[in-house]
């Protein structure tokens, strides 16, 4: 058993926090710029409306969702009594099928689905701006916690 505990790819809790905040931000730039794509296809004044209501769904996922779920990850990892916890703990355990389940749905809806493009964009503007605007929470937790 302690071979496997050698093979844990043991990090200091800072890098649990900084990854997860760039893993965010990361996914975050990822949606928007799908979206920003399907977007530049349609008509100005289409394309304002569409935007708009992308980051109204942005702004409400971020106070009412991803903003809570930041806060709720950042106390779960300062919380966990290992100094040098594995790197896969920047996120729950339990948030993996989740993330798995989010991953084929965008596939399937971004690639095999009749569903227009330039209304997914919204979704994709919500999910993204949230995550995006969520993920500096992490940084300031970070640079808070440094000073």
């Amino acid at each position: 058993m302690e071979f496997l505990y050698k093979l844990k790819p043991a990090v200091k809790k800072f890098w649990l926090q900084l990854l997860a905040g760039l893993m965010w931000s990361g996914v975050g730039v990822m949606l928007i710029r799908f979206a920003w794509r399907w977007l530049v296809e349609v008509e100005l004044s289409t394309e304002v409306l569409l935007l708009v209501a992308g980051f109204a769904l942005a702004a409400a996922i971020y106070f009412w969702g991803f903003s809570k779920l930041a806060g709720k990850n950042i106390s779960r990892i300062e919380a966990i009594p290992d100094q040098k916890p594995c790197l896969f703990a920047f996120q729950a355990w339990t948030s993996y099928p989740l993330v798995v389940v989010m991953i084929t749905m965008g596939i399937y809806l971004r690639v095999y689905s009749s569903f227009p493009h330039q209304l997914l964009a919204i979704t994709y503007l919500g999910i993204g701006g949230g995550l995006f605007g969520s993920s500096f929470h992490y940084y300031a937790h970070l640079f808070s916690s440094q000073t």
